[in-house]
């Protein structure tokens, strides 16, 4: 019996030793690691960290300002008797497309002289198509309102002496981040005109949009699509990159196509005019629901033209 007890407080003894070298070793890993080299403390490596709130409380309220977007935009399309929801256009490319001249529309020395290219289609395989508007003649409130409310983007190529009435109207939408473009002074029809004339056409547009809306841009459209060399070289000189025409045209009681399977494209511009009652058997309001109805159908989205140039 007295040898099983004296085992037990060996036992004992040794246990202490044992507890009391951990527990040295422990202290000498603070002591080195306080004194590590240039005085720095070694920490533990980390581990999984808990999930703050506030980013949580942010995805929340992301997700609820999505569901209200989207709700607004449902509420908007039956505001304006729309047939369906407009589509969301996906996000602008990270890089950008290059924009060459369409095939058979370049004119002599395009590359050479490095002239803004006319073009009729973004390349792109997304399936959205862009919203063009000429010259500037009717001055709808209630087209404004509609495009607001339904964040549909669009691009106005503007005629100075069309637009020299009410230049309030187009600031309006300038402030709904609608960019206004150049579609020349008195839109004449400018292969008729020298180089000269041309070049007053065009710079002296830039310089009225300049003066009102404080850019001058780098897009512009010849009248009716007409232009030559010197169109292209006068709008080089003018500040001008880029020449876009149209592939499609839309009115208030039809559709125009430019090529043969008579159909909208990935990519494609799509032409209207500002008109009212006066010259088309409707509004700009009826003429966008048309167009929203059309490109919503067949699966398209309207992006913003910019963005992609």
């Amino acid at each position: 019996m007295r040898a099983v007890g004296q085992n037990e407080k060996n036992r004992a003894r040794s246990g202490m030793w044992v507890r009391g070298g951990i527990a040295a070793l422990a202290v000498a890993a603070v002591v080195s690691g306080c004194d590590s080299p240039g005085g720095r403390e070694v920490r533990p490596a980390a581990g999984p960290q808990p999930l703050h709130a506030p980013a949580a409380r942010a995805l929340d309220s992301y997700a609820t300002k999505l569901r209200a977007a989207h709700a607004a935009r449902v509420a908007a399309a039956r505001h304006w008797s729309l047939a369906r929801v407009p589509l969301t256009a996906p996000p602008p490319p990270a890089r950008k497309p290059r924009i060459t001249a369409r095939k058979g529309f370049e004119v002599q020395d395009q590359e050479e002289l490095g002239l803004p290219p006319v073009f009729t289609t973004i390349p792109t395989q997304q399936k959205v198509v862009f919203l063009t508007i000429d010259d500037g003649a009717e001055k709808d409130p209630a087209f404004l309102r509609m495009m607001s409310d339904l964040k549909i983007p669009y691009t106005a190529f503007l005629s100075g002496f069309l637009i020299k009435d009410d230049y309030g109207y187009f600031k309006k939408m300038q402030d709904q981040g609608i960019v206004l473009n150049n579609h020349t002074l008195t839109h004449p029809y400018l292969p008729a005109l020298s180089y000269r004339q041309q070049r007053h056409e065009i710079c002296g547009m830039q310089d009225v949009l300049e003066k009102h809306y404080g850019k001058r841009p780098r897009l512009f459209r010849p009248p009716f699509g007409n232009y030559n060399q010197d169109t292209l070289r006068a709008a080089k000189s003018c500040g001008i990159e880029y020449a876009p025409i149209w592939d499609e045209e839309v009115y208030v009681d039809h559709w125009e196509y430019r090529e043969d399977d008579q159909d909208l494209h990935p990519g494609d511009i799509v032409l209207t005019h500002f008109r009212g009652r006066d010259e088309w058997k409707g509004t700009m309001v009826d003429d966008m629901r048309r167009f929203l109805n059309l490109v919503t159908a067949k699966g398209y989205a309207v992006a913003r033209l910019e963005d992609y140039l």
